[in-house]
């Protein structure tokens, strides 16, 4: 058997995201997952938190580091074919459940159970919700640094985005986006250091 999990693993900085669009920052799977993570840790603790409904943060933040991983084999399906129709959403999600099941059988036996339910999407609902939401609350954060980096591609993809997110009705999304996305307009000066 070989273990190959990890190896894999450390490539997803070499699958390009948002490839059909000019990009002025590159991102690839592996900063968008670690960002991915980042905001449903966040989310998880806002739930938890701020508005008192059990969740488990830490769990959200490991479903959201593997949540891109069947991208090592398939690569990045850009969105407007994903989600084209539902025959199409259909087939690459089987692919992407192979891709899961081949990554899951480069672990030694004893750790696939940990695994497994993060690489399938079989987690707690809560989980999965969250890091959905993280996931697109990533995206709409991309589409802001490219508006600030001046490329203008990204504009109906934010407002779009935005309202995705609202569409989500998810009070720790909306207390994230009214508390934390306004510092995302601000230069590092503004976001102030060590001063």
């Amino acid at each position: 058997m070989d273990n190959n999990f990890f190896a894999l693993i450390s490539r997803m900085r070499y699958i390009e995201r948002w490839s059909l669009m000019r990009n002025s920052i590159h991102e690839n799977v592996q900063e968008h997952s670690h960002m991915v993570a980042v905001l449903a840790h966040a989310l998880g603790v806002i739930r938890r938190d701020i508005f008192g409904v059990p969740c488990d943060p830490d769990a959200c933040a490991a479903v959201a580091l593997y949540h891109d991983a069947s991208e090592i084999l398939t690569g990045d399906l850009p969105t407007p074919i994903k989600y084209h129709d539902d025959e199409i959403m259909s087939a690459y999600r089987r692919v992407e459940n192979l891709a899961s099941a081949k990554l899951l059988c480069m672990l030694p036996e004893e750790l696939r159970g940990a695994f497994e339910p993060i690489l399938t999407g079989e987690t707690e609902r809560e989980n999965h919700d969250i890091v959905k939401a993280a996931d697109k609350l990533s995206a709409y954060i991309k589409c802001i640094e490219e508006r600030k980096a001046g490329n203008n591609e990204f504009i109906n993809a934010e407002r779009q985005t935005l309202a995705a997110l609202h569409a989500y009705n998810m009070p720790e999304l909306e207390y994230f986006i009214e508390n934390f996305i306004p510092a995302f307009e601000k230069t590092l000066d503004d976001l102030g250091g060590m001063d």
